[in-house]
């Protein structure tokens, strides 16, 4: 079942998604013409960054909520809903864009291949997702309090990753992962982030137990996590620049 998303709780409460994606559209560097499709476009934040370069954009999810909220907040750019693994584009374009979206999608290799296929020869892939590691002690401490749990994300290492990407047909030109400690605002950030990002770890428990587990996990993390009224997770991010051979 496809996730059904709080779009303006997302870009209110977790406007930190977008605002760290803008280093991705500097490694992007759109030009002026260019063709570019944004993959898990979201709300739209960083599509309109990337049209405001000049270049012609236009950005799918496959969240109806969230496309929903891209058109709203943009009116001027194309937005549709696709799917990372199925999606199709009416010509190649010069470059696809994906911030902090593909590790969720777990077959990696249909989103890679779909990507090839959009591209024309040459045209470069450019992306941001969840590495090896991230949100380790978070997910951790969800171990301890409910058990093993169906996680719902893929986060790579740089091996794995440009590996698929190379048997796809893509040359990597550049691949990086590094730690970058995120923080979530307020009191209940953690709770938040768990409702609006860890629903799917939780699927067939009740509530009132979902309700359990997030005190538990907040009380562990507490005092590794909390400072001066904000929680800070522990996210590692996987960057790469790939070229279609």
């Amino acid at each position: 079942m496809t996730k059904a998303w709080d779009a303006a709780g997302y870009q209110s409460r977790f406007s930190f998604v977008f605002k760290h994606g803008e280093g991705v559209v500097d490694l992007l560097d759109p030009k002026p013409g260019e063709r570019i499709l944004d993959l898990g476009c979201g709300a739209g934040q960083l599509t309109a960054k990337i049209a405001a370069a000049g270049a012609i954009v236009a950005g799918i999810d496959q969240s109806p909520e969230m496309i929903a909220q891209a058109r709203a907040n943009f009116p001027a750019i194309d937005f549709r809903i696709a799917d990372a693994t199925s999606f199709t584009v009416d010509s190649p374009v010069d470059a696809v864009f994906s911030n902090a979206v593909l590790h969720w999608v777990k077959v990696a290799s249909a989103a890679i291949n779909r990507v090839h296929r959009a591209l024309q020869p040459g045209g470069r892939f450019v992306l941001e997702m969840g590495g090896k590691g991230n949100t380790k002690a978070l997910l951790g401490a969800v171990r301890e309090v409910a058990g093993e749990l169906e996680l719902p994300w893929f986060y790579p290492t740089i091996a794995e990753y440009s590996a698929l990407l190379e048997r796809a047909g893509f040359e990597v030109r550049y691949a990086t992962l590094f730690d970058r400690p995120t923080v979530v605002e307020g009191e209940n950030g953690l709770d938040d982030w768990l409702v609006m990002f860890g629903g799917k770890m939780f699927g067939g428990i009740s509530d009132e137990r979902k309700r359990e587990i997030r005190i538990a996990v907040a009380d562990k993390l507490r005092p590794q996590c909390f400072r001066d009224g904000n929680w800070t997770l522990d996210y590692r991010r996987l960057r790469v620049v790939a070229v279609r051979i």
